[in-house]
């Protein structure tokens, strides 16, 4: 559908003002907070929420709250991302004010890189103690990119998407790649990584895995990477998939067969010890996907008391009409 004149006005009214303009030319290279926008233009937060506002009112913008932060995207979809497309395309990137921009823009990331760090030096003990029970992260990333396909992929969505880790994996086969995830600390871990890695096409937001803010049938690749474990209701996480997924689409879910390691549940906040085959069996069937058998890697000693790690495939089954189109 062609934008109506009434619309294109609009948006070139809200662009056609210098800080706006500005704004938009951040907000294309991350997600940004009002208080990081605040440190890169050194303006007010009332005045520059006042302009955030025209931009998300006009379709430029994409509000999304994070507790009590609210960050903002550039439109990455419908008309608004194609006007900002073709206004991008003009030669601004030599314009000094956008480059004075973007060189601050350079400062600020590195204030929320040592956020993060600091962060993330607090759980190190967490995750070296869990990692040190199953086979290495490594080998079953390898087998992740593998089991996914060769790509080039669309859309690919990780649900709890933690540090970021599976985003830095598979951004490079998509041509956007989106990762949700309750925890704002999480989400300030995430974007440091994809900043330090230069992945340029992979965004977070948060929100709940169980009801996710996308599109049905928009993702031809959906990752589950160990949050099951964490869930009461792990097939409400296994159907939202579903539900997100293109038909002929594919999950992956990697995360801990059955085990008996009370301690995961009394210390690192486990609500289940592992997904037994026949529940992820039944997730799978009820959510009309098609579950092939788990992909399985033994911990490093046989001997002790290890984490089998799984991964299990699925693909979205098709409607009947779409399989006979």
């Amino acid at each position: 559908m062609q934008p109506d004149i009434a619309s294109t006005i609009d948006r070139l009214r809200a662009a056609g003002e210098p800080t706006r303009l500005r704004i938009l030319a951040l907000l294309r290279q991350r997600d940004l907070s009002v208080g990081e926008l605040v440190q890169v233009l050194a303006q007010s937060q009332p005045r520059l929420s006042h302009h955030l506002k025209a931009l998300t009112g006009a379709g430029l913008v994409e509000r999304m709250p994070e507790g009590s932060f609210v960050f903002y995207r550039a439109a990455s979809r419908g008309e608004g991302r194609i006007f900002l497309d073709s206004l991008f395309t003009q030669d601004l990137v030599d314009v000094p004010t956008l480059r004075r921009d973007a060189a601050q823009l350079a400062e600020v990331s590195a204030l929320r890189a040592a956020s993060a760090e600091s962060f993330f030096s607090g759980i190190a003990g967490t995750w070296d103690t869990i990692r040190s029970l199953h086979y290495p992260n490594e080998s079953i990333e390898d087998a992740l990119l593998d089991l996914a396909g060769p790509g080039p992929f669309e859309r690919v969505i990780d649900f709890g998407t933690g540090t970021g880790r599976m985003l830095v994996l598979f951004a490079p086969l998509a041509r956007e790649a989106e990762g949700i995830d309750l925890s704002h600390h999480m989400l300030t871990v995430a974007r440091a990584n994809l900043e330090h890695a230069g992945i340029a096409d992979a965004r977070v937001r948060q929100g709940d895995v169980t009801a996710v803010p996308f599109d049905s049938s928009s993702a031809d690749l959906v990752i589950i990477h160990q949050v099951l474990h964490f869930m009461d209701a792990p097939g409400k996480v296994i159907a939202e998939a579903s539900r997100v997924l293109k038909p002929g689409g594919r999950l992956l879910v990697v995360d801990f067969a059955a085990h008996d390691l009370e301690f995961l549940r009394e210390e690192h906040g486990h609500h289940r010890l592992g997904m037994r085959d026949d529940n992820m069996a039944s997730w799978a069937a009820d959510a009309k996907l098609e579950l092939s058998e788990p992909h399985s890697f033994d911990p490093p000693d046989a001997s002790s008391p290890g984490l089998v790690v799984n991964i299990w495939v699925a693909e979205k089954l098709a409607l009947p009409e779409e399989a006979t189109a």
